[in-house]
């Protein structure tokens, strides 16, 4: 069994029957109490987020988690259908259960985070930094570059995504999922 002081940033942790990401954490100690250790957890089977404190060296449980490599294949009525790289075996993923799906095209390989008491997929990550071929853009205005004037440019996955006035239809440009923001224009 697992206790408190096995706690690591990014554990998945089962708390009454819902899993859970540890996000942050740290202990709290004073004179003359015992110890407290403290996280701030976000849901992985659900959209919650929550702070838990639990006496130092109590019980934990941990759930064990294998991130293996898929490629997007498409999308339908059942979700997101994934194909496993090693053994070519194809999932359907709800839409919630992907980090940044507004960013996803077809053939990306994804990173899938399997529960492996349930052999069910918790959660899709896409890599953090992804490269896009933006398919509409509004010219920009000569001359209005004395501040970073931002404009709306639509990416061929269809999202948009607010870009520099230079970046210009037909471009590749780089951009974070986390956040969906323009990192660099992308030289072919």
């Amino acid at each position: 069994m697992a206790n408190t002081a096995d706690i690591s940033r990014g554990m998945i942790l089962k708390l009454d029957g819902s899993l859970y990401s540890v996000v942050e954490f740290g202990e709290n100690k004073t004179a003359r109490a015992a110890a407290k250790v403290w996280a701030k957890l976000k849901g992985v089977d659900n959209n919650r987020s929550i702070e838990k404190t639990w006496n130092s060296g109590d019980t934990i449980y941990p759930v064990r988690v294998e991130k293996k490599s898929f490629q997007f294949l498409y999308k339908d009525d059942s979700g997101y259908n994934f194909m496993d790289n090693e053994t070519f075996e194809q999932i359907a993923i709800a839409e919630q259960l992907v980090d940044a799906p507004q960013f996803l095209k077809e053939g990306q390989e994804v990173g899938v985070l399997i529960n492996t008491e349930t052999e069910l997929p918790m959660n899709v990550e896409l890599p953090d930094k992804i490269v896009v071929l933006v398919t509409y853009s509004e010219p920009g205005v000569k001359g209005d570059t004395a501040t970073r004037t931002l404009k709306a440019a639509t990416v061929e996955t269809g999202a948009t995504v607010m870009v520099p006035l230079f970046v210009n239809e037909g471009e590749l440009i780089r951009i974070n999922t986390k956040t969906g923001e323009y990192v660099e224009r992308v030289k072919n």
